[in-house]
């Protein structure tokens, strides 16, 4: 089996940058993995992060696509349950139109916020408290209604079925559902959706989820053939050592977003020296987190992610990846380029 590697970016804002400093690093490495031969570079939401900079993956997505050429660009994905689909779809169908043939839309469930910015970002008032909860049990239905949109195929007496989603064409992005939890593959598979499994959040019962997927499957009009694949954090250097080394700052910064603080990046050494202080609670919990992680020299990382890919009957991995250091970042991705050929693969 041929692996196909495809790029989340979350815009991760490290200790002592910026905002916008993480917004032109994704521009940049962007870039690079176009000339390296990745599939696709998707772009993620997240709101109130100070340590992850992209909240509007609709807006990168077009600059991101205009400085690259071969790769598809998408998000990865829109928080839907805070929006009208209809505003998502013209968004979207605005985004091919410019860009034909190279958008994918990547749709989850997830708040990507805390709960009072959750509320905020409900049409509800800020008062009303369970104004989010009420919009996240409409998902199902707000994925139909996304689709008849860009499809422009509503049922007979649906009551959008005469509104049209513009720039009308004959193009329509790709459509994922991201999840992960075997309810979003299960909606995934009712809606004959291609479905993106988040192993970098929670690997539990992944592969259960995937694999009710494609079992469950229903073809649609747009997908005849059930289609998956998962996203990964991965983190490869020179050296399993050095890789471990930059990994530290990965382990720092989830400890503590479990903590509810999603800050910046920590550097290596930061993440060294706090690491001595851990409670056995505060390593058990590092030690969980590092198994939904691969890290190492790129041998030792294609090896894993090739078992992983078999393991959940895949052929695409989406990698995301957090480093202190952008270089290391930039770095990471070009041994993976390497070690799975997949610049030989691109000029072929």
């Amino acid at each position: 089996m041929t692996l196909t590697l495809s790029v989340l970016d979350q815009s991760p804002v490290r200790h002592g940058g910026s905002p916008a400093d993480a917004v032109h690093e994704t521009l940049d490495l962007a870039r690079l993995c176009d000339r390296l031969g990745y599939r696709r570079y998707w772009l993620a939401e997240h709101h109130n992060a100070a340590g992850l900079a992209g909240s509007t993956p609709e807006v990168l997505v077009t600059r991101v696509a205009a400085a690259t050429e071969h790769m598809r660009i998408g998000a990865g994905g829109v928080m839907l349950p805070h929006y009208s689909a209809l505003k998502v779809a013209e968004n979207f169908r605005m985004l091919e139109t410019l860009f034909p043939g190279r958008i994918d839309l990547g749709i989850g469930r997830a708040p990507g916020a805390d709960r009072r910015t959750t509320v905020a970002l409900t049409v509800k008032s800020a008062a009303d408290d369970g104004g989010a909860a009420m919009v996240m049990e409409n998902f199902p239905q707000q994925v139909a209604d996304l689709r008849g949109f860009l499809t422009g195929r509503f049922e007979a007496d649906h009551p959008f079925r005469d509104i049209g989603a513009m720039p009308a064409g004959p193009g329509s992005p790709e459509m994922w559902l991201l999840g992960s939890s075997d309810q979003s593959a299960r909606v995934a598979a009712h809606f004959g959706m291609a479905f993106s499994f988040a192993h970098f959040i929670s690997e539990y019962r992944g592969l259960d989820a995937v694999h009710r997927y494609q079992q469950d499957f229903r073809p649609s009009e747009t997908l005849a053939a059930p289609l998956a694949n998962v996203g990964v954090f991965v983190l490869c250097a020179d050296t399993e050592e050095e890789a471990r080394r930059l990994a530290l700052s990965r382990d720092l910064w989830r400890l503590r977003l479990d903590r509810g603080e999603i800050g910046p990046v920590p550097s290596p050494e930061e993440a060294a020296a706090a690491s001595l202080a851990w409670t056995d609670i505060e390593q058990s919990r590092v030690d969980r987190n590092r198994r939904r992680q691969i890290v190492g020299a790129p041998e030792q990382v294609r090896d894993r992610l090739e078992g992983l890919a078999g393991d959940f009957g895949v052929d695409e991995l989406v990698v995301v990846s957090i480093c202190y250091d952008f270089a290391a970042r930039l770095r990471s991705y070009e041994l993976l380029a390497e070690v799975f050929g997949l610049g030989a693969r691109a000029a072929a």
